[in-house]
């Protein structure tokens, strides 16, 4: 049985990097689009690289408030040094403010411990929720949350969201979303898309009804030796079902089907899309259309590979793709998108942008063809 698990995950394994070149191969790519062409509307940093408050920053998360955006990130030395924290900035007269730390990982325990993975939610009824992971590494880390009653001006204080028996015994720490936002259903529930990364990458939700002080567990919804993913995206379809995209070490996004509004689901399975194990996030657009924010590229080769291009592709189906902006393409690092589409229907892009700051780009939803 062992060697037999082995020989699929080789088999699969092998599959998916087929995909992945003859994806990467037969598509063509726009051009670097700069801002006034094709659907960018606009590009800026949040915070100029000259004078910047840490040396490096990653895993960025946008989010719409009354009051406006906010963006946050981790910030620190280096991922995963102790004194890496949680940097929230506000979108305040039409421009950034100066990033504010909100979080620096200090829960009175007997050692200082890195925070990671910002993700910012605002739920229908409710304040603004940071959720973010605090710990020495993925495989050991656990959920914590803030909330904000002011747009993220103030915040409350830190509590741990606890732990569950259903998680891996290696870490039964809950999450809460691990990278990408959430998405409230219809009866309230907020569905946080998450995974663990312990004897093999696993995706599963975590469900929450009263913003975040019980838990249900879903999940694991695939096994490790079949197919490794993390990071889960999730799309809307009109006839009800529900879609995840993930992050891979197979060499392309992931997706995965619900037909029962997230209960359960289907085999995870690969895209058409590479991926260079490297995060994405994605969006299901006001006109029913489907959008992902992802690196086209595999992991090794002649460049672009790796994190050094970072494209946009729609979809009217969540299967077939087609790339329509490059966002960037040099040869340095531009990863961990988050994206949304705010109430005047434009989308909002925030991205690592060489470690070294985050990048907002401004779409229109309209010109994306």
């Amino acid at each position: 049985m062992k060697y037999a698990t082995a020989g699929i995950l080789v088999y699969a394994t092998a599959l998916s990097l087929l995909v992945a070149t003859a994806a990467n191969a037969d598509v063509k790519l726009p051009e670097v689009t700069k801002p006034g062409t094709r659907a960018v509307v606009s590009a800026e940093l949040i915070y100029a690289l000259e004078g910047r408050q840490t040396p490096q920053c990653h895993a960025s998360t946008i989010v719409e408030t009354p009051t406006g955006l906010v963006a946050a990130w981790f910030g620190g030395t280096r991922e995963s040094d102790p004194d890496v924290g949680i940097w929230v900035s506000r979108h305040v007269g039409g421009k950034w403010s100066n990033p504010v730390e909100v979080a620096d990982g200090s829960e009175g325990e007997d050692q200082e411990y890195a925070c990671w993975n910002p993700v910012l939610f605002k739920p229908t009824d409710g304040p603004l929720m940071l959720f973010y992971k605090v710990g020495v590494n993925p495989r050991l880390w656990w959920g914590a949350l803030m909330t904000s009653t002011d747009g993220g001006v103030t915040w409350s204080k830190t509590r741990r969201l606890g732990t569950n028996s259903s998680l891996p015994k290696e870490n039964q720490n809950l999450l809460g979303p691990v990278k990408n936002k959430p998405l409230q259903l219809k009866d309230g529930a907020i569905l946080c898309p998450t995974s663990t990364e312990n004897e093999g990458w696993k995706v599963h939700f975590e469900v929450t009804r009263d913003l975040g002080k019980t838990w249900e567990v879903i999940g694991p919804i695939h096994d490790a030796s079949k197919f490794n993913a993390i990071q889960p995206s999730t799309l809307t379809h009109p006839d009800g079902r529900l879609q995840i995209l993930c992050r891979s070490q197979e060499s392309v996004v992931a997706k995965s089907w619900s037909n029962d509004g997230g209960k359960t689901w289907g085999a995870v399975t690969a895209t058409e899309l590479p991926n260079p194990n490297a995060g994405t996030d994605a969006v299901t657009l006001a006109d029913g259309r489907h959008l992902i924010v992802y690196n086209h590229t595999v992991r090794r080769g002649p460049f672009p590979s790796g994190r050094a291009m970072l494209n946009v592709a729609i979809s009217n189906d969540g299967i077939s793709w087609t790339p329509v902006v490059t966002l960037e393409k040099d040869k340095s690092e531009f990863s961990y998108p988050a994206v949304i589409q705010t109430s005047d229907g434009k989308i909002h892009i925030t991205y690592t942008f060489k470690r070294e700051s985050v990048k907002h780009v401004v779409l229109d939803q309209s010109r994306l063809k």
